[in-house]
């Protein structure tokens, strides 16, 4: 039982479901559930992504990469990857993939790849080394063999404001910047679950038939406090963004996995990664100059060109594998999921659902969802597997390259940019701003830019920060001084994945913001 005590609950709220973690799990959770006529609440300590599920490549794993070593996730992947292609075509690139070997590669595990992907029904076709560096020109002249796989972009943002839009018109609750501090159980039940608002400190307490951890990397933190316990593996990766995009598709390195094997195209831009350190602690979770370092050297192996390009940030997000395992490799730790029944701890209605993949969400919300329904007497089946997840108008601006479509296109003239890099009107922060009203929330910086493309380019936030707050001063939406404060979460977030690239250009990108930010506006970046 947690320790912590706050004032007497001011607010008290009932459901059938509470669903616990804003990622791609939780939100898939409260859709599946929300389409089959339960009544859910799905809360989350910061906003929407904040875990893993927004600091990843952006991969739709065609299964191609685990055949070798984990054939179930494989499966996994191959089945959901052509389901969500089919279901969810707005959040997907179908770029296609390759896996590519160079000069030193083990050769008996490129010769045993095609067996392997044969035995686990993955399509791969072997390429011509010409065709395949005709088609990707920046692979190395040392490459020696290459695949084609069905492997293809995913927009993580994208993904979950879809699934968490449409549970919230279907009724669903998402309360952000809620954090559990307290379970109370009676008997070997939760029968209320007790939280704090991490903006304005106001305290609320939801009663619900069943609680559902779908947090993650924090899912054994969240259970603790309920008695309940998970055994899990922090794995930290780190990857790159580079500044405009390096390859049409998907580029996998053909080896067993390891460091800077992928780039994924996003967009505009590419995403080279990844590392894979254990970690003991959850705080501090960063990117290092020595993971970029290896990172870049890695990925000239597999297309020299990385080896100069620009990168304009870095980021951090850690797995969730499971088991307690010893200290080998990580990345021979299964990427399926556990879907784990807290009656074996003593607690009936609580249920833990960790592990996986980006690619494997759906399912593993589909089966969170019948566990959940047979325990509270629901017979409706899950809907995900055949209704699409349809475009919803308050999450297009998460789309890259939709502003400066739509802004060439014509515009109001008093329609000003305030995000140049990503070419952002007001136009569509007013239209943020609403969407934060339909559902009785604060529109906040960090917020607008999880719904937007602010931020996102070159200057990391350095001049639309600003001109946002501006903007939400003149709403009434900011007040005395709430926009420094804004202005510096918002700026600090980004500086972190610019700290380590401190090189060529964005030395002086760095410089400019200090200039302005610290030294004009005296905001302290931290580390």
């Amino acid at each position: 039982m947690n320790s912590y005590r706050g004032s007497s609950l001011k607010k008290k709220l009932k459901t059938q479901v509470l669903i616990i973690g804003g990622g791609a799990t939780g939100t898939g959770v409260a859709r599946d559930l929300s389409l089959r006529g339960v009544k859910c609440i799905l809360v989350e300590k910061k906003d929407i992504n904040a875990g893993a599920s927004g600091a990843n490549h952006g991969l739709l794993h065609s299964g191609a990469r685990y055949v070798s070593n984990d054939p179930e996730s494989a499966k996994e992947c191959r089945d959901e990857n052509r389901l969500l292609k089919q279901l969810a075509p707005d959040c997907i690139e179908e770029t296609g993939g390759m896996f590519v070997a160079v000069e030193g590669d083990d050769e008996k595990f490129i010769a045993d790849f095609q067996s392997h992907c044969d035995k686990a029904g993955i399509p791969c076709c072997p390429m011509d080394i010409a065709e395949a560096k005709e088609a990707e020109p920046a692979l190395s002249d040392k490459t020696i063999a290459a695949y084609a796989v069905e492997d293809a972009s995913v927009d993580p943002f994208k993904l979950v404001l879809e699934n968490i839009t449409d549970a919230q018109k279907l009724g669903c609750k998402f309360l952000r910047h809620s954090k559990v501090v307290r379970f109370n159980k009676q008997g070997n039940n939760i029968e209320s679950v007790d939280l704090v608002n991490k903006t304005t400190g106001n305290e609320l307490s939801i009663e619900a038939d069943i609680v559902v951890n779908a947090t993650g990397a924090w899912a054994g933190q969240v259970a603790a406090l309920a008695g309940a316990d998970i055994d899990l593996i922090y794995s930290k990766g780190t990857l790159l963004i580079t500044h405009s995009r390096v390859t049409q598709r998907v580029v996998n390195r053909l080896r067993p996995p390891g460091d800077a094997d992928i780039l994924v195209p996003g967009g505009t831009v590419s995403i080279l990664g990844t590392t894979s350190l254990r970690m003991d602690s959850l705080d501090k979770i960063r990117p290092t100059v020595a993971e970029v370092d290896r990172i870049v050297d890695e990925g000239a192996t597999m297309m020299p060109g990385l080896e100069t390009t620009r990168y304009i940030r870095a980021y951090s997000g850690v797995r969730p594998l499971l088991g307690g395992g010893g200290k080998g490799d990580d990345r021979s730790v299964t990427r399926g999921f556990d879907l784990v029944d807290h009656a074996r701890d003593g607690i009936e209605n609580f249920i833990t659902i960790t592990g996986g993949k980006l690619t494997t969400f759906r399912l593993m919300a589909e089966k969170t969802s019948d566990l959940v329904c047979r325990r509270i007497g629901v017979s409706a089946p899950c809907q995900t597997r055949r209704v699409p997840l349809i475009s919803a108008h308050e999450t297009r601006w998460a789309v890259p390259g939709f502003s400066p479509k739509n802004w060439f296109k014509g515009h109001d003239k008093d329609d000003l940019l305030l995000c140049e890099c990503e070419m952002v009107p007001q136009s569509a922060i007013e239209e943020i701003v609403d969407y934060f009203d339909i559902f009785d929330q604060q529109a906040d910086l960090k917020g607008i830019g999880k719904r937007s493309r602010i931020g996102k380019g070159s200057c990391q936030g350095n001049f639309c920060s600003l001109r946002i707050a501006a903007f939400l001063y003149d709403r009434d939406l900011l007040s005395a001084d709430q926009g420094a404060s804004e202005i510096h979460s918002f700026i600090n977030e980004r500086w972190k994945g610019q700290r380590c690239l401190l090189w060529d250009t964005p030395v002086v990108q760095a410089e400019l913001q200090e200039a302005m930010h610290c030294g004009f506006f005296g905001l302290e970046l931290t580390q």
